[in-house]
């Protein structure tokens, strides 16, 4: 069978015939080279088979990626290292903070606040040029996982009954302005068509256009641990419990690398992959 008609499983379920431009253009965002694309591709194709899982072919081009590049494995992967980020939200939590305070805004991580008719919890409490924020995080640790308009329609809920609290406190200093919502996967066209038409705004791994966490988290360079190549699953999950999240804040309190047992030689692979991946 030609590589031009098999038939692929994508994430979602659905069947798609295999595209060898698309496989490139994923790479590219990685920043690879041309040269380490067009190998990948060629090492890749030969073991293509009818009904294989997209998943499959993430593997073997992460595999043969890490090989040539590891900082451009690191981007590859960063879809699939947010994910891993869980089972709790709360790390997640902590990524979308450090995302908004890159865009100019002072946060707070799970606040209570009081609602005209009850409290809440919010996920993030932001604010920017006197207006506040309340952003509700929705992780997922499945990557087909979509947010459906119910999902909105309860976080719009919410922040209606707390704005109309907080903007009858005369003791507020800021105008609580508006309701977001963050995923790490996908919205529901309904989704995005009720937020829109309430004002709430969404952000998920690839939307607004061009403007997506993806997008988000290579600009501003806040790739989170589970990027790293030179660590095991375990060790992540050891400085996640430390409270590290962002590669740049295990590169700031590298001492936490020596209080999970990593070897001298090994922390200096770790932080080289880090001043790569970052820029530092």
């Amino acid at each position: 069978m030609k590589n031009d008609s098999i038939e692929i499983k994508k994430f979602n379920g659905e069947i798609e015939t295999f595209n060898a431009e698309k496989l490139k253009t994923s790479l590219r965002r990685s920043k690879a080279s041309e040269s380490e694309i067009d190998e990948i591709v060629e090492q890749i194709m030969p073991t293509l088979y009818d009904g294989m899982p997209s998943k499959e072919i993430y593997k073997k081009a992460f595999s043969l990626l890490k090989k040539h590049n590891r900082t451009s494995a690191s981007k590859y992967s960063l879809k699939r290292a947010i994910l891993d980020l869980g089972p709790t939200g709360y790390p997640f939590e902590q990524l979308v903070s450090a995302l908004l305070k890159h865009h100019g805004y002072s946060t707070q991580v799970g606040i209570i606040m009081q609602g005209e008719c009850i409290t809440h919890e919010v996920d993030v409490l932001a604010e920017k040029d006197g207006n506040t924020y309340t952003v509700e995080c929705k992780f997922h640790a499945d990557p087909k996982a979509v947010s459906n308009v119910k999902v909105p329609l309860y976080i719009n809920s919410r922040f209606l009954d707390i704005q109309k609290c907080w903007n009858n406190d005369s003791k507020k200093a800021s105008h609580l302005k508006q309701g977001w919502l963050v995923t790490n996967t996908r919205f529901s066209t309904d989704a995005i068509d009720y937020a829109k038409c309430v004002g709430l705004h969404l952000l998920s791994w690839d939307y607004p256009k061009n403007n997506g966490i993806k997008q988000n988290v290579d600009k501003f360079a806040l790739y989170p641990i589970t990027t790293l190549t030179t660590l095991t699953k375990n060790e992540k999950h050891l400085l996640i419990k430390y409270n590290v999240i962002l590669t740049k804040e295990l590169y700031k309190d590298s001492h936490l690398l020596d209080k999970i047992g990593i070897s001298t030689l090994r922390k200096e692979k770790v932080l080289n992959e880090i001043k790569k991946l970052c820029d530092l």
